[in-house]
């Protein structure tokens, strides 16, 4: 991983933008909307940014760039004028001062890069391909467009409202957890389109009540990923402990819940041991075996084993 993602909080803190062309309307556009304050540096301005100016978003110094202009006050510096030469200046004066530099369209001079994003109110998706192919990260997004639900905002806006109510409902994290497992699986949620309908369906949910009761579920692994049923991927990302033979590809393990503990068995012996003590705390459990193991002897009755391929 060539960068390390971090969505930052620009809000009324100051960053510079050298250059007043097209690439600096993007970038100044995407910085007011975060809240910064913006100063433009740049002897002339498109007509866009002279807008924000005029509305007391920005600040333009209409003026040539010198080092003069650099302050350790601002978080961010971006270099987007079309003179490759001047660039590469702003990204020293800025280095010489500890500052986090872009300049645009030139990797090997940027601290960091920004990614293509995908805004639905409190919800934003954000994809890079470390600045390799745009064109595929465009494409990418187009296809996530498509297939999220319409009302995101709506549900982020919904659960935000109620943080401190299912606090009181449900004083356990790992339990309020599980609730909204339940509450976003449920069909009606993403068919939602008032909140009214999302707080029929909080209600329902919570009379229903939160299943603490533990869960094995064997997962065959392969070759090949993308192999895994949409059931698996469901029950990889609600797993509380993860445990995997040492030739399991990690890219079966990489896909389940980031938070999961996580653990390596060499035996059947070792994994008996491992999922006995996981029983006793009722933990959700995923156990990644190769389609020919023996390991099978250890499955009981109600667990449930999901092969590659199947639906």
């Amino acid at each position: 991983m060539q960068y390390f993602p971090l969505f930052l909080n620009l809000k009324g803190k100051p960053v510079l933008v050298v250059g007043g062309g097209e690439v600096a309307c993007r970038k100044v556009d995407t910085l007011v909307r975060a809240g910064a304050m913006v100063t433009i540096v740049s002897p002339q301005i498109e007509d866009y940014l002279r807008t924000l100016v005029d509305s007391q978003e920005c600040i333009w110094i209409q003026n040539f760039y010198s080092k003069e202009l650099l302050d350790k006050k601002f978080v961010q510096v971006w270099a987007t004028t079309d003179n490759p030469e001047l660039n590469h200046q702003v990204h020293r004066d800025a280095k010489q001062l500890g500052i986090l530099v872009n300049v645009v369209d030139d990797l090997p001079y940027c601290d960091f890069i920004t990614p293509s994003i995908i805004n639905r109110g409190r919800i934003q998706l954000a994809i890079s391909s470390g600045g390799a192919s745009p064109v595929l990260v465009r494409n990418i997004r187009e296809k996530l467009e498509a297939s999220l639900p319409h009302n995101l905002a709506l549900l982020a806006d919904f659960g935000a409202s109620k943080r401190n109510d299912i606090k009181q409902a449900l004083p356990s994290v790992d339990t309020r957890r599980k609730f909204w497992e339940n509450f976003f699986a449920d069909p009606r949620s993403d068919k939602a389109e008032t909140r009214a309908e999302l707080e029929a369906l909080y209600q329902d949910t919570l009379k229903s009540g939160v299943s603490e009761q533990g869960s094995i579920t064997w997962i065959d692994f392969g070759d090949d990923v993308e192999m895994l049923p949409i059931k698996a991927l469901r029950i990889m990302q609600e797993a509380e402990l993860v445990l995997f033979p040492k030739q399991c590809p990690y890219a079966f393990v990489d896909l389940t819940r980031r938070d999961a503990e996580r653990g390596e068995y060499a035996s059947d012996s070792e994994l008996a041991d491992k999922l006995n003590e996981a029983k006793q705390n009722q933990l959700r459990i995923v156990v990644f075996v190769s389609p020919d193991s023996a390991q099978f002897n250890l499955l009981k009755n109600n667990d449930l084993h999901i092969k590659l391929g199947s639906q």
